[in-house]
């Protein structure tokens, strides 16, 4: 390669490189953070409906990025009550919220099952508009979502929103079905 294209192209990456890093200032200007403990760990975070995944990994809190300004938190989990707050974010900043979820009472059998398999591992699932859990929690070996035997509408998103499944399954007692990613 000529030594004056070779400048050239140095050149023009080092342009690149430069507006690419005069952004982020703005970008992390526009935004902070949001860290939730909550209890359960697994608990679905919503922020103005939008499902940003579970509040911990591995009993650790995650940290999501948000616009700064004033959002609806919810948290969500099948086995317990649900939570919703206000919260305040600022922009280059970490909200933290501390929350501890009160518990439902347990279902009672009969049971049958829905299994999930091939979906992103954070994809949230729902069950007749009920969030439920993400799909990596029913997709193992021994892993199911127990359910009252009837008919159901399940709906299994992408981790960033878009809908990976809509489908209406009958559930019988004691049976398992398996909805698997197309």
């Amino acid at each position: 390669m000529p030594k004056k294209s070779l400048v050239l192209l140095y050149y023009t990456a080092a342009i690149t490189l430069f507006f690419a890093l005069s952004q982020l200032p703005a970008q992390q200007a526009s935004s902070g953070f949001l860290k939730v403990k909550a209890r359960p760990g697994r608990a679905a975070v919503f922020v103005d409906g939008k499902y940003l995944g579970p509040a911990a990994n591995f009993r650790m809190a995650r940290k999501y990025n948000v616009a700064a300004g004033e959002h609806e938190l919810a948290l969500r989990d099948p086995r317990f009550e649900g939570f919703k707050t206000t919260v305040k974010i600022e922009a280059g900043k970490t909200t933290t919220i501390h929350e501890a979820l009160t518990p439902r009472p347990q279902a009672t059998p009969p049971f049958g099952k829905i299994k999930l398999k091939g979906f992103p591992k954070y994809s949230p699932l729902f069950v007749d508009g009920g969030y439920m859990g993400h799909a990596d929690e029913f997709d193992g070996p021994n892993q199911a979502l127990l359910v009252s035997p009837r008919d159901y509408t399940v709906k299994v998103f992408s981790p960033d929103g878009n809908l990976l499944l809509e489908q209406k399954v009958a559930i019988h007692q004691d049976k398992e079905v398996v909805l698997k990613a197309k």
